[in-house]
């Protein structure tokens, strides 16, 4: 918080802090579902499977910078192994495989079968967003405070920051 003649202003939101960086990744994995749901939606199947493609990367790639780097690093830090992260670990497994059942869908064609695949990813990935927007991340912001994780983080999405 700042002040300024006497008024008190929220800081700006920056991608320096856990919070802020993650969460925008989650909605760039959001805008990639939605790319490839609407071209599989339409029966546009060779780009839907690029752009499915395309998002499983993007959202494997987001697991694994909190597996690699975020989550050893908050438990190592509060000694908590058997909290917040490992049900996030859990619900990362549970999307992978939901994730392979769609992938089964789109190799035969199935456009009802993908979208209740895609319907139940979906709801997953909601709340898992919301679980570790509202609840871990901001713990790991509190608790890894100086550990300047953000640049390292971004690194790893593939999101270059300036320190």
């Amino acid at each position: 918080m700042n002040s300024e003649n006497g008024v008190t202003l929220k800081e700006t939101p920056t991608m320096n802090d856990i919070t802020t960086l993650m969460s925008h990744d989650h909605r760039s994995c959001d805008e990639s579902f939605a790319r490839a749901e609407t071209a599989i939606s339409r029966g546009k199947w060779d780009e839907g499977i690029a752009e499915l493609e395309k998002f499983i990367a993007e959202l494997e790639t987001h697991f694994t910078a909190e597996e690699s780097i975020l989550f050893p690093r908050f438990e190592s830090v509060t000694g908590m192994t058997e909290g917040p992260t490992k049900v996030m670990r859990g619900e990362h497994a549970d999307m992978r495989e939901a994730l392979e059942r769609m992938r089964d869908a789109v190799a035969r064609r199935d456009k009802d079968d993908y979208a209740g695949e895609a319907e139940t990813l979906l709801i997953l990935m909601q709340q898992h967003n919301m679980k570790e927007e509202n609840v871990l991340y901001p713990m790991c912001d509190a608790q890894l405070a100086g550990e300047n994780l953000p640049p390292t983080l971004a690194k790893q999405l593939g999101r270059e920051q300036a320190a």
